[in-house]
């Protein structure tokens, strides 16, 4: 199965989704799985995890009534209140959607020092016992935070969105790579090759920019722990579809058949099973 391991979907709400600013206008409109599809078949690919874009219990209502009417939605990242008094509880009720698979917080718009915040901690830590995945979705400069925070779950599954936001636009390496080394010392976190030509110029970005940081993320993690992902519609800021899913199979060309087999699709399988 070949699965696009992140990508989202929204009815557009202004207020909802404040974080659509006027240079991204082409945002500023419904992204719902029929607009998906075509995609994805175009692009040789089976099925998706649909990620949350908004923090609210709707998000993730709203996420598990698509993948019910689109079977094609193998897996969703929805969105819980992980500090919350009652989080079991709440995590009850989501008991008997098999297509949940995991949650995820906004950490990347948070203060400094949430991510070590006990109580986050605590709530990230009991997803493991319904069997859910976490997804870390952070900037390149919380990468130090995301080390400490990692430390204190060696339980969980774990995923990197966007390869932690790279500063690729300002051709940042070196210490984005440092960080990253040491989380991918910790044989469960996984990552994702996904989100990263949006951290370019979207106007002006080449493939020769992006390929360093992805051969880096092949070369600390290994094949067996990596997933692309598409990170659509947000992609469509800096390029088209098509041109995400090829920046990575024609990038990482050199690897063999299995193992790109394995970040298109079997490594999302075997994460968040799907």
């Amino acid at each position: 199965m070949r699965i696009d391991a992140h990508q989202h979907f929204w009815q557009y709400d202004p207020q909802k989704h404040s974080w659509i600013e006027d240079h991204m206008a082409i945002l500023r409109k419904d992204y719902l799985p029929a607009d998906l599809w075509p995609l994805l078949q175009a692009n040789d690919l089976d099925g998706t995890v649909a990620v949350q874009a908004d923090q609210s219990a709707q998000e993730t209502t709203f996420l598990l009534d698509l993948a019910a009417q689109n079977d094609f939605i193998k897996g969703v990242v929805g969105w819980i209140d992980l500090r919350a008094d009652d989080l079991d509880s709440s995590l009850k009720q989501y008991e008997g959607y098999s297509v949940l698979k995991g949650f995820r917080h906004v950490v990347q718009d948070e203060p400094k020092g949430f991510m070590l915040d006990p109580k986050f901690i605590a709530g990230v830590s009991k997803l493991a016992g319904y069997d859910y995945s976490y997804d870390i979705l952070i900037f390149h400069y919380q990468l130090e935070e995301a080390v400490a925070f990692v430390d204190q779950l060696p339980e969980m599954r774990l995923v990197i969105d966007h390869c932690a936001k790279p500063d690729i636009l300002n051709l940042e390496f070196d210490n984005w790579y440092k960080h990253l080394a040491q989380l991918a010392q910790h044989k469960h976190v996984w990552i994702k090759v996904s989100g990263l030509v949006t951290e370019a110029d979207w106007n002006s970005w080449t493939p020769e920019q992006i390929k360093p940081y992805i051969n880096a993320v092949i070369e600390l993690f290994g094949v067996d722990r990596v997933m692309f992902g598409s990170d659509w519609p947000v992609c469509t800021l800096a390029g088209a579809y098509d041109q995400i899913v090829s920046l990575v199979r024609e990038g990482l060309g050199y690897l063999s058949t299995e193992d790109l087999q394995k970040l298109f699709g079997k490594n999302a399988t075997a994460f968040y099973h799907l």
